[in-house]
């Protein structure tokens, strides 16, 4: 059985998400920032097996919207199902599926069924389809010995120059965080969500119990500010940010190294470091730096299944799919214009 969920089942609801975006907080935040939010849950023999949490986003200058349900579970032929009367309800031309399911034989058996018994087809991605994860069920004496040796050597620095790792949850910690990220995405020229959006993500993650804040301080300085999430015994690394002065002391190293230490004191099982490039990465890619950085902690690749479109209506689909590729050719051109 399919159905939404009530606001006292939230803590049942998120005993089983299977990633922070998928939890009631996430949910809860997205609200705040003027999203629609739709919680679905499936059940076999009274029990909550699954959950789905889609936001709605409305296409400019139009009456429709696009649904999103990033990093659940599969779903089944008969969430589909129930989704799609909930998408028409809301004027929704496609909902994005980003399963957080790796991409072995059996999810790509179980998509090919479901392309029969729905309109769902592969779809442009949000959700990076690569992760790192690493396990932290082995001692740290292990961890440590299973890392790049030039990663063991730059926490060793890192140590030895003084930088200390702190966890600092208030609004001072997420002022410096933002200043920092705002001096990260100027540095390296991508996009970034503004203070305000962050701010409320922050707040509702927080109070939720799953965001916690760390800041790397050298000599009075914050060089380095990370957002770390908890979710039934998995750590997550979504933010960072970090300053360009006194890159010698190696702070993110270290703080890579305390997240870890972090996670394995809360009796997490695993961390995944939220996004990666893929398996035979571009080293000219402006983020193979920090691709290798995670590698040399001994994580590994994860390949998830990548990104499906439920298609509610066909038509409409076609001419958004048609304008979204004008817009982009648009967008490259006006940067190559502005270099």
């Amino acid at each position: 059985m399919v159905r939404e969920v009530k606001e006292t089942e939230r803590k049942t609801y998120d005993k089983v998400a299977t990633h922070p975006l998928q939890s009631w907080a996430w949910g809860d935040f997205r609200k705040q920032t003027g999203v629609g939010v739709t919680r679905l849950v499936e059940e076999r023999e009274d029990k909550i097996v699954n959950t789905f949490q889609i936001t709605w986003h409305k296409i400019p200058k139009t009456a429709f919207f696009i649904g999103y349900c990033p990093k659940s579970s599969l779903p089944s032929a008969e969430v589909l199902k129930e989704i799609e009367i909930i998408a028409k309800k809301n004027k929704a031309i496609f909902v994005k599926f980003e399963p957080n399911e790796k991409a072995d034989k059996d999810g790509l058996r179980k998509i090919e069924r479901l392309e029969r018994q729905v309109d769902l087809r592969e779809g442009k991605s949000l959700f990076t389809k690569y992760s790192l994860w690493l396990d932290l069920t082995p001692s740290e004496e292990k961890m440590l010995e299973k890392m790049h040796p030039k990663t063991r050597y730059n926490i060793r620095l890192a140590v030895k120059k003084g930088v200390e790792i702190v966890e600092d949850g208030s609004e001072m910690g997420f002022e410096d965080y933002w200043k920092l990220m705002e001096e990260t995405t100027k540095r390296q020229g991508f996009f970034a969500h503004t203070k305000g959006y962050h701010q409320k993500m922050w707040r509702e993650m927080k109070e939720s119990g799953m965001g916690h804040l760390f800041k790397a301080v050298y000599q009075g300085k914050v060089l380095t500010t990370w957002i770390l999430f908890i979710l039934n015994d998995v750590l997550y690394y979504p933010y960072g940010a970090s300053s360009n002065e006194n890159r010698e002391v190696m702070a993110s190293n270290l703080m890579m190294w305390e997240a870890i230490r972090f996670g394995k004191k809360n009796n997490c099982r695993l961390f995944d470091m939220w996004g990666s490039l893929g398996p035979e990465p571009d080293t000219k890619d402006p983020w193979y730096g920090f691709h290798r950085f995670k590698l040399g902690y001994g994580s590994e690749l994860v390949e998830f299944l990548g990104t499906y479109d439920l298609v509610v209506d066909g038509g409409l689909y076609k001419v958004y799919g048609l304008v979204d590729k004008v817009r982009w050719l648009l967008l490259k051109t006006l940067a190559k214009v502005r270099k």
